[in-house]
């Protein structure tokens, strides 16, 4: 995204550390995930948006060729390097790859390390750190390749995921469940709390044990009705309180409380089946260690 900017290669990298120090990696099967291709990508998003994206890629190229600038803004929050459209692929491809996985029963779950992040990218639409949106191209990849009925996508990112909410309010075999710190970006919020769209408005400052509550109150009692056959998860870690792109005040032992109910809904009704992707998270140490607490209890370490 460019120097000095929040979503950098630096998250990736501290998690990876964080998992090398505490031995984490050891009890893990890491895989190096191939590119998604086109049609995959256009199973959440218009095909002129993908094709305007590759196109905006490919200029770029020829800019920098040409001694041009080296990034390209999208919109004020969001640029473009040369590196762009390859890393857009591989983290699409990740969340495809696991899918096919867990549903083939070779994981029982995974937790996709990947940049950029993806729930506010739209059908149509680039924003918030996004380009494509991973979790909503897996969902659909699960839905119309792989013929499930119900799917669920847990968000507990600070940000509203409006991305993922374009894109899949509309189809009844999707239920999505989020927390996000309002007012605050994106602006408008998520609307009406309906049956398949449980997006639930939080105040700033608030704590882990309100959000617990909102879990229970309000995500288990729509996860247990709508009884799906696979979770996803958009894991962004940056309601923790030491991160300071919100003010919200979660911490290690949160994130592992609510991984422990969305694995518990996934025990019931899906198998045990659950793909988790990385979203947001900016304070590099607070990031890892939030997703080494996530992961020790996907994978029961």
């Amino acid at each position: 995204m460019g120097e000095g900017h929040p979503e950098c290669p630096e998250r990736l990298h501290a998690i990876y550390d964080r998992l090398l120090m505490t031995g984490l990696d050891i009890g893990l099967e890491s895989i190096q995930v191939g590119p998604a291709s086109i049609t995959d990508l256009e199973l959440a998003h218009a095909r002129m948006y993908i094709a305007s994206l590759r196109g905006l890629a490919d200029q770029l190229l020829d800019d920098i060729e040409a001694g041009g600038p080296n990034h390209v803004q999208v919109d004020p929050d969001t640029s473009m390097n040369s590196h762009t459209w390859g890393a857009i692929l591989h983290a699409a491809g990740a969340a495809i790859e696991a899918t096919d996985a867990v549903i083939a029963g070779d994981l029982q779950n995974a937790f996709c390390a990947v940049r950029p992040p993806g729930h506010h990218a739209h059908r149509n639409q680039a924003g918030g750190f996004c380009f494509v949106n991973n979790v909503a191209v897996a969902a659909k990849h699960a839905l119309d390749r792989h013929g499930l009925k119900r799917i669920a996508i847990v968000d507990f990112d600070v940000h509203h995921g409006d991305g993922t909410q374009d894109i899949v309010q509309s189809d009844e075999r999707v239920l999505m469940v989020s927390i996000y710190q309002h007012p605050y970006f994106p602006e408008g919020g998520a609307g009406e709390i309906t049956q398949r769209m449980v997006n639930v408005p939080i105040p700033a400052y608030t704590k882990g044990d309100s959000i617990r509550q909102v879990v229970t109150d309000y995500w288990l009692p729509a996860l247990h009705d709508h009884k799906p056959e696979m979770i996803f998860v958009s894991a962004g870690f940056d309601a923790h309180r030491e991160d300071d792109m919100a003010q919200i005040g979660l911490v290690e032992a949160d994130y592992a409380w609510i991984t422990r109910q969305v694995k518990e809904v996934a025990k019931l009704y899906s198998n045990g089946r659950i793909v988790s992707v990385l979203e947001g998270g900016y304070n590099p140490q607070a990031l890892a260690k939030s997703v080494e607490a996530h992961i020790r209890v996907l994978a029961d370490l």
